[in-house]
Protein backbone atom coordinates (compact mmCIF):
# COMPACT_ATOMS: atom_id res chain seq x y z
CA UNK A 1 0.00 0.00 0.00
CA UNK A 2 1.16 3.50 -0.79
CA UNK A 3 1.56 5.69 2.30
CA UNK A 4 -1.02 8.48 1.99
CA UNK A 5 -0.42 11.99 3.23
CA UNK A 6 -2.97 13.72 5.42
CA UNK A 7 -4.21 17.16 4.41
CA UNK A 8 -6.01 19.35 6.93
CA UNK A 9 -6.90 22.68 5.36
CA UNK A 10 -3.69 24.35 4.22
CA UNK A 11 -1.48 21.83 6.00
CA UNK A 12 -0.15 18.51 4.72
CA UNK A 13 1.29 15.88 7.03
CA UNK A 14 3.65 13.33 5.49
CA UNK A 15 2.28 10.45 7.57
CA UNK A 16 -1.37 9.52 8.23
CA UNK A 17 -0.69 9.30 11.96
CA UNK A 18 -2.39 11.48 14.55
CA UNK A 19 -1.33 11.56 18.19
CA UNK A 20 -4.43 11.70 20.35
CA UNK A 21 -4.67 14.37 23.03
CA UNK A 22 -4.73 12.74 26.45
CA UNK A 23 -5.37 14.64 29.64
CA UNK A 24 -4.40 15.30 32.30
CA UNK A 25 -0.93 16.14 30.87
CA UNK A 26 -0.44 12.58 29.58
CA UNK A 27 0.18 13.84 26.05
CA UNK A 28 1.85 17.11 26.95
CA UNK A 29 5.36 18.29 26.01
CA UNK A 30 7.52 16.80 24.52
CA UNK A 31 5.20 14.29 22.83
CA UNK A 32 3.26 16.52 20.35
CA UNK A 33 6.29 18.27 18.82
CA UNK A 34 8.20 14.98 18.54
CA UNK A 35 5.30 13.49 16.55
CA UNK A 36 5.13 16.63 14.41
CA UNK A 37 8.85 16.57 13.65
CA UNK A 38 8.50 13.00 12.39
CA UNK A 39 5.77 13.91 9.90
CA UNK A 40 2.71 13.12 11.98
CA UNK A 41 0.05 15.33 13.50
CA UNK A 42 0.90 16.24 17.07
CA UNK A 43 -1.94 17.37 19.32
CA UNK A 44 -1.57 19.58 22.39
CA UNK A 45 -4.03 18.85 25.18
CA UNK A 46 -5.63 21.69 27.14
CA UNK A 47 -6.96 19.46 29.91
CA UNK A 48 -5.57 20.05 33.37
CA UNK A 49 -2.49 22.02 32.40
CA UNK A 50 -2.93 24.28 35.43
CA UNK A 51 -2.44 21.41 37.87
CA UNK A 52 -2.25 22.15 41.58
CA UNK A 53 -1.61 25.83 40.99
CA UNK A 54 -5.19 26.38 39.88
CA UNK A 55 -8.02 26.89 42.35
CA UNK A 56 -11.65 27.74 41.74
CA UNK A 57 -11.29 31.51 41.80
CA UNK A 58 -8.38 31.72 39.34
CA UNK A 59 -8.83 28.50 37.35
CA UNK A 60 -9.52 30.29 34.02
CA UNK A 61 -6.50 32.59 34.30
CA UNK A 62 -4.06 29.88 35.31
CA UNK A 63 -5.42 27.49 32.67
CA UNK A 64 -4.91 30.10 29.94
CA UNK A 65 -1.39 30.91 31.14
CA UNK A 66 -0.51 27.22 31.29
CA UNK A 67 -1.81 26.67 27.76
CA UNK A 68 0.24 29.58 26.41
CA UNK A 69 3.33 28.14 28.10
CA UNK A 70 2.61 24.66 26.72
CA UNK A 71 2.18 25.98 23.18
CA UNK A 72 5.38 27.99 23.43
CA UNK A 73 7.36 24.97 24.67
CA UNK A 74 6.01 22.75 21.92
CA UNK A 75 6.69 25.35 19.24
CA UNK A 76 10.26 25.74 20.44
CA UNK A 77 10.81 22.06 19.72
CA UNK A 78 8.98 21.99 16.39
CA UNK A 79 8.01 24.50 13.72
CA UNK A 80 5.57 21.99 12.20
CA UNK A 81 1.81 22.59 12.51
CA UNK A 82 0.26 21.17 15.68
CA UNK A 83 -3.32 21.14 16.92
CA UNK A 84 -4.85 22.12 20.23
CA UNK A 85 -7.52 19.81 21.61
CA UNK A 86 -10.35 21.15 23.78
CA UNK A 87 -13.28 19.56 25.58
CA UNK A 88 -16.63 21.19 24.99
CA UNK A 89 -17.64 20.27 28.54
CA UNK A 90 -14.91 22.44 30.05
CA UNK A 91 -16.22 25.43 31.95
CA UNK A 92 -13.61 27.64 30.25
CA UNK A 93 -13.59 26.04 26.80
CA UNK A 94 -14.23 29.29 24.93
CA UNK A 95 -11.37 31.01 26.74
CA UNK A 96 -9.02 28.15 25.86
CA UNK A 97 -9.99 28.24 22.20
CA UNK A 98 -9.46 32.00 22.08
CA UNK A 99 -6.09 31.65 23.83
CA UNK A 100 -4.97 28.92 21.42
CA UNK A 101 -5.93 30.95 18.35
CA UNK A 102 -4.26 34.09 19.69
CA UNK A 103 -1.15 31.98 20.30
CA UNK A 104 -0.98 31.10 16.62
CA UNK A 105 -2.64 27.68 16.61
CA UNK A 106 -4.29 26.94 13.25
CA UNK A 107 -6.01 23.63 14.06
CA UNK A 108 -8.56 23.31 16.86
CA UNK A 109 -9.92 19.85 17.68
CA UNK A 110 -13.17 19.88 19.67
CA UNK A 111 -14.44 16.89 21.63
CA UNK A 112 -16.80 16.06 24.52
CA UNK A 113 -19.54 18.26 23.18
CA UNK A 114 -21.44 19.23 20.04
CA UNK A 115 -19.77 22.30 18.48
CA UNK A 116 -22.86 23.71 16.80
CA UNK A 117 -21.58 27.30 16.79
CA UNK A 118 -17.81 26.82 16.81
CA UNK A 119 -17.45 28.77 13.51
CA UNK A 120 -18.99 31.79 15.25
CA UNK A 121 -16.39 31.57 18.02
CA UNK A 122 -13.58 31.11 15.47
CA UNK A 123 -14.56 33.09 12.36
CA UNK A 124 -10.97 33.13 11.05
CA UNK A 125 -11.08 30.80 8.04
CA UNK A 126 -7.35 30.12 8.33
CA UNK A 127 -8.06 28.23 11.56
CA UNK A 128 -9.12 24.65 10.83
CA UNK A 129 -11.92 23.29 13.00
CA UNK A 130 -12.07 19.54 13.64
CA UNK A 131 -14.92 18.02 15.69
CA UNK A 132 -14.52 14.69 17.45
CA UNK A 133 -17.60 12.53 16.80
CA UNK A 134 -18.89 9.05 17.55
CA UNK A 135 -21.79 8.65 15.12
CA UNK A 136 -23.00 9.51 11.63
CA UNK A 137 -25.98 11.25 13.22
CA UNK A 138 -23.71 13.73 14.98
CA UNK A 139 -21.74 14.30 11.77
CA UNK A 140 -24.98 15.06 9.92
CA UNK A 141 -26.08 17.55 12.60
CA UNK A 142 -22.77 19.42 12.50
CA UNK A 143 -22.52 19.50 8.72
CA UNK A 144 -26.08 20.70 8.29
CA UNK A 145 -25.72 23.43 10.90
CA UNK A 146 -22.37 24.74 9.71
CA UNK A 147 -23.34 24.64 6.03
CA UNK A 148 -26.64 26.48 6.50
CA UNK A 149 -25.65 28.99 9.17
CA UNK A 150 -21.96 29.62 8.44
CA UNK A 151 -21.39 28.39 4.86
CA UNK A 152 -18.43 26.51 6.28
CA UNK A 153 -17.43 22.88 6.75
CA UNK A 154 -15.18 21.19 9.28
CA UNK A 155 -11.62 20.72 8.06
CA UNK A 156 -11.90 17.08 9.16
CA UNK A 157 -13.63 14.78 11.62
CA UNK A 158 -12.02 12.53 14.22
CA UNK A 159 -14.29 9.50 14.50
CA UNK A 160 -13.74 7.86 17.88
CA UNK A 161 -15.03 4.30 18.16
CA UNK A 162 -16.25 2.35 21.20
CA UNK A 163 -12.84 0.76 21.94
CA UNK A 164 -11.24 4.09 22.84
CA UNK A 165 -9.82 4.94 26.23
CA UNK A 166 -11.05 7.63 28.56
CA UNK A 167 -14.46 9.24 28.20
CA UNK A 168 -16.63 7.61 25.56
CA UNK A 169 -19.35 8.92 23.29
CA UNK A 170 -21.35 5.70 23.68
CA UNK A 171 -23.92 4.45 26.18
CA UNK A 172 -23.89 1.05 27.86
CA UNK A 173 -26.33 -0.49 25.36
CA UNK A 174 -24.08 0.50 22.47
CA UNK A 175 -21.00 -0.86 24.22
CA UNK A 176 -22.85 -4.13 24.86
CA UNK A 177 -23.69 -4.55 21.15
CA UNK A 178 -20.39 -4.33 19.26
CA UNK A 179 -21.86 -6.26 16.34
CA UNK A 180 -23.87 -3.11 15.58
CA UNK A 181 -21.91 -0.26 17.13
CA UNK A 182 -18.39 -0.86 15.88
CA UNK A 183 -15.93 1.47 14.21
CA UNK A 184 -16.16 -0.23 10.81
CA UNK A 185 -19.92 0.23 10.60
CA UNK A 186 -19.82 3.78 11.90
CA UNK A 187 -17.01 4.77 9.51
CA UNK A 188 -19.02 3.57 6.50
CA UNK A 189 -22.03 5.57 7.70
CA UNK A 190 -19.96 8.70 8.30
CA UNK A 191 -18.30 8.55 4.89
CA UNK A 192 -21.73 8.27 3.28
CA UNK A 193 -22.92 11.38 5.14
CA UNK A 194 -19.77 13.37 4.32
CA UNK A 195 -19.69 12.75 0.55
CA UNK A 196 -22.63 14.98 -0.49
CA UNK A 197 -21.19 17.91 1.46
CA UNK A 198 -17.77 17.39 -0.12
CA UNK A 199 -19.40 17.56 -3.54
CA UNK A 200 -21.56 20.54 -2.61
CA UNK A 201 -18.64 22.63 -1.32
CA UNK A 202 -15.87 21.16 -3.48
CA UNK A 203 -13.90 20.42 -0.33
CA UNK A 204 -12.49 17.19 1.04
CA UNK A 205 -13.42 16.34 4.62
CA UNK A 206 -10.92 13.76 5.90
CA UNK A 207 -12.24 11.28 8.44
CA UNK A 208 -9.67 10.15 10.98
CA UNK A 209 -10.49 6.98 12.92
CA UNK A 210 -9.60 6.37 16.56
CA UNK A 211 -10.20 3.86 19.32
CA UNK A 212 -8.38 0.61 20.04
CA UNK A 213 -6.20 0.78 16.93
CA UNK A 214 -2.98 -1.25 16.88
CA UNK A 215 0.02 -0.95 14.55
CA UNK A 216 -1.13 -3.89 12.42
CA UNK A 217 -4.61 -2.37 12.04
CA UNK A 218 -3.56 0.82 10.29
CA UNK A 219 -3.55 -0.45 6.65
CA UNK A 220 -7.01 -1.94 7.17
CA UNK A 221 -8.53 1.37 8.24
CA UNK A 222 -6.85 3.24 5.41
CA UNK A 223 -8.24 0.70 2.94
CA UNK A 224 -11.75 1.39 4.26
CA UNK A 225 -11.48 5.08 3.48
CA UNK A 226 -10.09 6.59 6.66
CA UNK A 227 -7.70 9.44 5.90
CA UNK A 228 -5.55 8.68 8.94
CA UNK A 229 -5.56 6.96 12.31
CA UNK A 230 -5.46 8.61 15.72
CA UNK A 231 -3.56 6.71 18.39
CA UNK A 232 -3.60 7.21 22.13
CA UNK A 233 -2.63 4.06 24.02
CA UNK A 234 0.27 3.36 21.66
CA UNK A 235 1.68 6.85 22.19
CA UNK A 236 1.50 6.43 25.97
CA UNK A 237 3.94 3.55 25.49
CA UNK A 238 6.67 5.78 24.10
CA UNK A 239 9.75 7.25 25.73
CA UNK A 240 8.56 10.76 24.95
CA UNK A 241 5.20 10.44 26.72
CA UNK A 242 5.60 12.38 30.00
CA UNK A 243 3.41 10.03 32.07
CA UNK A 244 5.13 8.59 35.16
CA UNK A 245 6.86 5.19 34.90
CA UNK A 246 4.21 3.76 37.23
CA UNK A 247 1.49 4.81 34.78
CA UNK A 248 3.21 3.07 31.88
CA UNK A 249 3.89 0.01 34.04
CA UNK A 250 0.17 -0.29 34.68
CA UNK A 251 -0.29 -0.53 30.92
CA UNK A 252 2.39 -3.21 30.66
CA UNK A 253 0.83 -5.28 33.45
CA UNK A 254 -2.81 -4.88 32.39
CA UNK A 255 -4.82 -7.99 31.61
CA UNK A 256 -8.14 -8.02 29.71
CA UNK A 257 -10.06 -8.44 32.95
CA UNK A 258 -8.36 -5.34 34.41
CA UNK A 259 -10.07 -3.04 31.91
CA UNK A 260 -13.35 -1.62 33.20
CA UNK A 261 -16.10 0.78 32.17
CA UNK A 262 -16.92 3.29 34.88
CA UNK A 263 -19.45 6.05 35.35
CA UNK A 264 -17.46 9.27 35.38
CA UNK A 265 -18.54 12.21 37.55
CA UNK A 266 -18.90 14.21 34.33
CA UNK A 267 -21.85 12.08 33.22
CA UNK A 268 -20.08 9.90 30.67
CA UNK A 269 -18.86 6.33 30.62
CA UNK A 270 -15.10 5.91 30.68
CA UNK A 271 -12.67 3.07 30.03
CA UNK A 272 -10.01 2.61 32.71
CA UNK A 273 -7.52 0.14 34.10
CA UNK A 274 -8.37 -1.14 37.55
CA UNK A 275 -6.33 0.48 40.30
CA UNK A 276 -6.44 0.64 44.12
CA UNK A 277 -8.13 4.00 43.72
CA UNK A 278 -11.24 2.40 42.23
CA UNK A 279 -11.49 0.10 45.26
CA UNK A 280 -11.35 3.14 47.54
CA UNK A 281 -14.05 4.86 45.50
CA UNK A 282 -16.29 1.77 45.71
CA UNK A 283 -15.79 1.67 49.48
CA UNK A 284 -16.68 5.33 49.85
CA UNK A 285 -13.22 6.15 51.16
CA UNK A 286 -12.45 9.03 48.78
CA UNK A 287 -13.13 12.55 50.00
CA UNK A 288 -14.60 14.68 47.25
CA UNK A 289 -13.14 18.12 46.77
CA UNK A 290 -13.73 20.42 43.83
CA UNK A 291 -10.77 22.74 43.42
CA UNK A 292 -11.71 23.93 39.92
CA UNK A 293 -15.27 23.05 38.78
CA UNK A 294 -13.53 22.51 35.46
CA UNK A 295 -16.31 20.42 33.85
CA UNK A 296 -19.74 21.98 33.51
CA UNK A 297 -21.51 18.59 33.56
CA UNK A 298 -19.80 17.39 36.75
CA UNK A 299 -22.37 16.71 39.45
CA UNK A 300 -20.31 17.85 42.41
CA UNK A 301 -22.91 17.01 45.07
CA UNK A 302 -23.24 13.38 43.97
CA UNK A 303 -19.74 12.78 42.55
CA UNK A 304 -17.73 10.15 44.37
CA UNK A 305 -14.39 11.64 43.37
CA UNK A 306 -12.79 14.55 41.54
CA UNK A 307 -11.83 13.23 38.15
CA UNK A 308 -9.38 16.05 37.43
CA UNK A 309 -7.48 15.29 40.63
CA UNK A 310 -7.60 11.54 40.03
CA UNK A 311 -6.23 11.85 36.50
CA UNK A 312 -3.50 14.24 37.61
CA UNK A 313 -2.45 11.84 40.38
CA UNK A 314 -2.23 9.00 37.86
CA UNK A 315 -0.02 11.08 35.58
CA UNK A 316 2.31 11.60 38.54
CA UNK A 317 2.35 7.85 39.26
CA UNK A 318 0.25 8.09 42.44
CA UNK A 319 -1.93 5.15 41.47
CA UNK A 320 -3.43 4.62 44.93
CA UNK A 321 -5.19 7.92 44.32
CA UNK A 322 -5.22 7.94 40.53
CA UNK A 323 -7.53 7.00 37.66
CA UNK A 324 -5.83 5.32 34.69
CA UNK A 325 -7.56 5.87 31.36
CA UNK A 326 -6.68 3.37 28.60
CA UNK A 327 -7.98 1.89 25.37
CA UNK A 328 -9.64 -1.53 25.15
CA UNK A 329 -6.48 -3.15 23.75
CA UNK A 330 -4.15 -1.95 26.49
CA UNK A 331 -3.55 -5.57 27.55
CA UNK A 332 -1.62 -6.04 24.28
CA UNK A 333 0.97 -3.40 25.21
CA UNK A 334 4.28 -5.14 25.95
CA UNK A 335 7.04 -2.57 25.41
CA UNK A 336 8.02 1.07 25.64
CA UNK A 337 9.72 2.44 22.53
CA UNK A 338 10.74 5.81 21.05
CA UNK A 339 8.14 7.72 19.03
CA UNK A 340 10.43 7.40 16.02
CA UNK A 341 10.31 3.60 16.23
CA UNK A 342 6.54 3.50 16.67
CA UNK A 343 5.94 5.68 13.64
CA UNK A 344 8.52 3.82 11.55
CA UNK A 345 6.84 0.50 12.31
CA UNK A 346 3.45 1.91 11.34
CA UNK A 347 4.81 3.14 8.00
CA UNK A 348 6.57 -0.15 7.35
CA UNK A 349 3.30 -1.96 7.97
CA UNK A 350 1.45 0.28 5.52
CA UNK A 351 4.09 -0.17 2.81
CA UNK A 352 4.11 -3.95 3.25
CA UNK A 353 0.33 -4.32 3.21
CA UNK A 354 -1.30 -6.10 0.23
CA UNK A 355 -4.35 -3.90 0.74
CA UNK A 356 -4.87 -0.80 -1.36
CA UNK A 357 -6.23 2.68 -0.80
CA UNK A 358 -9.78 3.28 -2.03
CA UNK A 359 -9.99 4.97 -5.40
Amino acid sequence: MQVPKLTIGQFTFDKPIVQGAMGVRISSYPLPPMVANLGGWGMITTIGLGGDEAVHRDYPRISNEALVAEIERCCQLSTKPMAVNVMGALSNVNDLIDTAVRSGIKIVVYGAGIPLDLPKLVPDLSVNLVPIVSSARLVRIILSRWAKKYQRLPAAFVLEGPLAGGHLGFNQYELDHPEIFNLKNILAEVLAVVRPYEQMFGQKIPVIVAGGILIADVPYWLSLGAAAVQLGTLFVMTDECPAAPEFKQAYLEAKPEDVHIIHSPVGLLGRVIHSPFLDKVAAGQVKIECPYHCITSCEIKTARFCIARALYNAKLGLLDDGLIFAGANVHLMDRIIPVSQLMAEIIEGIEASPLSLPS
